[in-house]
């Protein structure tokens, strides 16, 4: 047991976690009524138009897409430039800050008490 604590990894985690979100995104499936379909847009965009200015299209992108900070999507030339960071070394930062930053909220008081009850019952029995 205290084996696999020692090889526990955050940056998985995180990953994992990631790769869970947009799974269960994928799952949800796409809503299919006039709204998301945007027929009143089809409409008023037409023939040979485009729909990524339109407002419509940004609030429903970022609705519908499973977005990443972990997972980058840009071309390779792009990620490149930007530093060649990869999901793993993202993760591991992200896991880092969390750690870092990271203040448990402090338990409800009938929850502490519970809690000290149980150890001092298992020191007595102990004893």
């Amino acid at each position: 047991m205290l084996d696999s604590g020692n090889t526990f990894s955050y940056t998985q985690l995180l990953l994992d976690n990631e790769t869970i979100r947009m799974i269960r995104r994928s799952l949800k499936g796409i809503e299919i009524s006039d709204l998301s379909l945007a027929v009143d847009l089809f409409k008023k965009v037409g023939p040979g138009g485009h729909f990524l200015a339109e407002q419509h299209t940004i609030d429903h992108m970022h609705r519908e897409q499973a977005r990443s900070d972990l997972f980058d999507r840009q071309v390779r030339d792009s990620w490149e430039k930007s530093g060649a960071e990869d999901a793993a070394v993202r993760a591991r930062k992200r896991a880092r800050e969390i750690l870092q930053d990271y203040q448990p909220e402090p338990l409800d008081r009938s929850v502490q008490t519970r809690l000290s009850e149980i150890v001092e019952a298992g020191e007595n029995k102990q004893a």
